[in-house]
């Protein structure tokens, strides 16, 4: 099972629109995994009627007509793993601890808010990714995004892509 996790696209406000290299990802995902701030229904829309399955959830810069389509923390099953969606997790420092102890039942949580791609595993094997942003890059030298392959129980390929400056 093909995954492109997104987050932070704050459209239209940080870009008019998502880059070409990641709508041309959409097709070839069989979920698209988004953690919020998405800013503008007309991005929610988009990825709702491009995707095979969305999974996701609202941000802090995200108005009453995305909280009232969208969950705080989303749940699915995926390639045999149990995947969790939240926008917010915290600040950096005991992320994996923090994470771990509030999502017991999960394999991967992805997380947005930041900007910052993350990769990591808490103790007992809860795995943390953050896509970053593909159309927001603040303080990273490239807007992001990534892909992975869910299959008989294990995340592989993940892979964070670097999308060219504008």
């Amino acid at each position: 099972m093909r995954l492109l996790l997104l987050s932070d696209t704050h459209l239209p406000k940080r870009a008019k629109r998502l880059p070409e290299q990641v709508l041309a990802e959409l097709p070839r995902a069989d979920a698209v995994l988004h953690a919020g701030d998405w800013v503008d229904t007309a991005t929610l829309d988009l990825l709702e009627s491009r995707s095979r399955r969305l999974i996701a959830v609202y941000g802090n810069n995200d108005g009453p007509d995305l909280r009232a389509r969208l969950p705080e923390v989303a749940y699915a099953g995926l390639g045999g793993l149990r995947f969790g969606v939240v926008h917010e997790t915290g600040p950096a420092q005991g992320r994996e601890a923090r994470c771990a102890a509030r999502f017991p039942d999960l394999d991967v949580l992805v997380f947005g808010h930041s900007h910052i791609p993350w990769d990591t595993t808490a103790p007992g094997g809860l795995r943390l990714l953050n896509p970053g942003s593909p159309t927001d890059r603040r303080r990273q030298p490239h807007c992001t995004y990534l892909t992975a392959t869910a299959a008989g129980g294990a995340l592989t390929d993940v892979t964070l892509h670097r999308l060219p400056r504008p």
